[in-house]
């Protein structure tokens, strides 16, 4: 068999090419694929409020110097908290490094959720005034440069995590799927207005999802705080929002430190 193969080999190789029918090349045009905003499981945008379901005392009152539970702090991050004085940090300018992202949606508050554009969802905070913006493409040079500068918000990079194809189409309130948000450049805050800590190197993993009960809507935010610096292992919390009818609830209030 071997030595038939030698013979014919080089007898395919003397045809003439005029012969033979190259392939089509491939097509070099790209079926456009659905915007972020088009894929979406679920409906985000509108009004919510924040349902304080537990950890009542540590977010609806300003807890007391020493009131660590719950939070996996280090022995810094525990010296740092003691030592803290909120009149210090108001003279310096940061009364909002207790509404940045690692914390935000831990305060009572309402959010106002919209798409800036196709690509990028917006949340607005009436609690502090803030912005978060979840971008799902970053490949332009305004966004690196934006994601290399530090802010209480720091940068977030969003994704849709679908799951169509094994369970069918999606209803029509609560989708099948959630979002995902990856936060960092984040300027150094505080998971509690006591002086609990995260610092610069601080990441935030966040999963969005929507839930429907009867004619309610709920959304619940899974939040993971990763920080090096003041934390033993990542910190992990569950925010519950329900959707309102509309704005009439939106309170815009600034960011402050003792209430």
């Amino acid at each position: 068999m071997n030595r038939a193969m030698t013979l014919i080999a080089p007898a395919l190789c003397a045809l003439p090419m005029s012969g033979w029918t190259a392939a089509p090349a491939p097509p070099t045009a790209t079926t456009p694929t659905a915007t972020p905003r088009a894929q979406a499981p679920f409906d985000p945008t509108g009004y919510w409020v924040a349902v304080v379901t537990q950890n009542w005392r540590f977010r609806m009152v300003v807890p007391g110097r020493g009131e660590y539970s719950d939070v996996p702090l280090n022995l810094p991050a525990k010296q740092f908290a003691d030592a803290w004085n909120p009149a210090a940090d108001e003279a310096a300018g940061k009364q909002c490094e207790a509404y940045g992202a690692a914390a935000i949606m831990r305060i009572p508050e309402r959010l106002r959720i919209s798409w800036q554009d196709d690509q990028t969802l917006k949340v607005e905070t009436d609690a502090g005034m803030q912005t978060r913006v979840l971008h799902f493409a970053s490949d332009s040079e305004e966004e690196k440069t934006i994601a290399a500068t530090p802010g209480w918000q720091g940068y977030s990079a969003a994704r849709w995590v679908l799951h169509h194809a094994a369970l069918g189409p999606p209803p029509a309130a609560g989708g099948y799927g959630s979002l995902e948000v990856l936060t960092d450049h984040m300027l150094p805050g505080l998971l509690r207005k006591n002086g609990i800590p995260y610092g610069a190197r601080s990441k935030l993993t966040e999963y969005w999802e929507v839930n429907a009960e009867t004619s309610d809507q709920w959304l619940t935010v899974t939040s993971i705080v990763d920080d090096p610096e003041y934390l033993r292992y990542p910190y992990i919390v569950n925010s519950i929002f329900k959707k309102e009818p509309d704005g009439t609830k939106w309170n815009p209030g600034p960011c402050t430190l003792r209430e």
